[in-house]
Parts: C-alpha cells; structure tokens; sequence
C-alpha cells in the first residue's frame, strides 16, 4: 500500500520552493565569496548573478524577475522583467539582489549577503531602479508609530514613547552617506544613537525586526528602491512597519515608473503595499556579519549559513549547511 502526501495548492511555495531558494541564495554566496577581498566589485556581483540565474532557472516555477539587476538595457541577466524557472508550476514574482554589498564582499569587510524573494505572481511591487525614502522599525507597535514624513527627532520619541524608554535608549541604523547628515544630527539631538553602516540596507532593516539581539530599534534614511522591495519581503514574514516613498525627481524616472504601473509618484507604499501575497525570503551570509556568517571553504567541506523565513507562517528557519559535493558549485 503507498501512501501519498497531497500537498494543497497554497502551500507549494512552502513545501517544495522553501528548501530550493535557499539553495538558489547559498550558490550565488559561494559564487561571490571566491571573490572575497580580491577589490573587483562587478566580477563579485556577476559570478553571483550568474550562479543565482543558473539556479533559478532549474525551479518547477514560472517565475519573472520584478526586482532585479537593473532595467533589460543596462543589465544582462537578471533584469526586470526577464522569465526564470523551468516554465512549470506555480507563477510567481521574484525579487533578486544576487550580491547585497558588493564593496563589502571586494573588501572582505562584514555584512555582504547573497538575497532573494519570491512571491505569489503579481504581488510584489514593480520598481524601478532609483533611490527609495525608507523608515522601518521592529514588530509589536501600534499601526503609525513612526512616519515616513515625521522628523526624524519626532520619530525617535514617539518610538521611546511606545517602547517605554528613554530617547537615549533607542539607536537608529542609518547608511553612512553624506546625504543622511540631516537625520543623524537629528537622532542625536534626541540623545538616541546612530550606528552606521556603510553598505547594506536589507539586512538593516532586518536588524530592526529583532532589536533585543541586534540593539537597532529603527532604520532611516534613503537607499535602493530594489532593496526596499526585498527588505519589505522580509519585514512581512517576521513582523515590523515599514513605509517608502520612490524618489522620483526627474521627468525621465517618472515616466520608467509610469511604464511600471507606479502612478502616483508621490505615493507612501507600507510593507503590505510592496509585498502582498505569501511570499519567501532567503538570505546568505557572503562575508561575516551581525546577520549572518560568512561562507567557509574548509578542505573537503564548504560551509554555508542562510536564513529562510516565509509569511503565512511566520517561521524563521536558519539553515547551517556543510556542502561535500563541490563540484554542484562549479560552472555547469
């Protein structure tokens, strides 16, 4: 007598796409952290790219790249809008950034993570590569504790308020960019503190989700619509607020938004508005971070470590990986 597993619809993102995207995350950090420290950002992210696309393409999906490597013109592979999979299964839109922190990977500095969502079809948000406002902060606040269009002094004492502290005790994680100045001389005039980071900005706004263990409380600041996208698919599996706002400051980004649906320019998106539907967020450590470790080539082993997390269900999975069988790591 055989016994057979249905699986309903709903959960085939789940039971067969959870284990694959985490071997999709982990090739394309193998890829790039070959490249570690060797000072060559574009051969990083292409050997990332090129792994990731490789893998993509051997899932039972009919996926299409809503956020990838740029638009078709300027991005050979992975662009938006560009079919991946084997054509068969579930339709779904996938988000890429196949190298998160490619000067952080050429310098073997901490933080680089190999990153990707994958969504039900027609449910994460279409981008267009330009700068996005962000401000997130960690799960179990009231809707509206913080806003996108607040001070950001204002922001930091409505969330003490909320928490139950100090100003002082709260500390904002903001890209280190000279444009930023304004919001951090505004965090500190509160006596929160700002900690910086130089590349990076999905996994901080992951740090924020899990405040006890990472000490972020908020992310500000500006950073890659792309990015925005990946880190509101993350934010919508494990909990916390987020609000954006495309910048779109030249009639020639209007009109690449327009073609992409976007018709209020002005717009203010939540995480609900960027990623609405179940979707999936898998993360690889390419070099050693507060996040995740990097990859480890030992002698006859190479050692891996990604988080998995998916929305219906809340769970964080994280994945520790020993890999024997290398040669699934060399060009086909």
């Amino acid at each position: 007598m055989s016994t057979h597993i249905s699986v309903p619809p709903q959960l085939l993102l789940e039971r067969i796409l959870t284990l694959e995207i985490v071997r999709v995350t982990e090739r394309a950090a193998v890829s790039a952290a070959r490249l570690r420290g060797h000072g060559n950002e574009k051969a990083a992210d292409q050997a990332a790219v090129d792994a990731m696309r490789r893998e993509l393409n051997k899932l039972p999906i009919e996926g299409t790249i809503v956020i990838g490597e740029g638009e078709r013109d300027e991005a050979p592979m992975l662009f938006i809008g560009e079919k991946v999979g084997m054509n068969a299964g579930p339709q779904v839109d996938i988000a890429v950034d196949p190298l998160e922190g490619t000067t952080l990977c050429a310098k073997n500095m901490p933080g680089a993570i190999a990153t990707m969502a994958m969504a039900d079809g027609g449910t994460l948000l279409h981008a267009p590569d330009v700068y996005m406002q962000k401000i997130a902060v960690g799960p179990g606040y009231a809707k509206g504790v913080v806003e996108l269009d607040a001070s950001p002094a204002d922001n930091v004492r409505r969330l003490a308020k909320a928490k139950g502290v100090e100003p002082a005790a709260i500390t904002v994680l903001v890209l280190d960019r000279p444009r930023h100045a304004d919001i951090i001389a505004g965090v500190r005039g509160t006596g929160a503190a700002v900690r910086l980071i130089t590349d990076g900005d999905v996994a901080g706004v992951i740090h924020c989700a899990d405040p006890d263990n990472t000490g972020v409380d908020m992310y500000i600041g500006t950073g890659g619509a792309p990015e925005g996208v990946l880190a509101a698919a993350a934010l919508r599996c494990i909990g916390g607020q987020m609000q954006c706002r495309l910048i779109l400051d030249t009639e020639e980004k209007r009109e690449r938004a327009r073609k992409m649906g976007v018709t209020d320019p002005r717009f203010i998106y939540g995480i609900e508005d960027m990623a609405k539907g179940d979707c999936l967020f898998a993360a690889t450590g390419v070099t050693t971070g507060s996040l995740l470790s990097g990859v480890k080539f030992r002698k006859d082993v190479i050692e891996t470590e990604t988080v998995v997390m998916r929305s219906v269900t809340g769970t964080v999975r994280y994945i520790k990986a020993e890999h024997r069988q290398l040669e699934k790591f060399h060009l086909d």
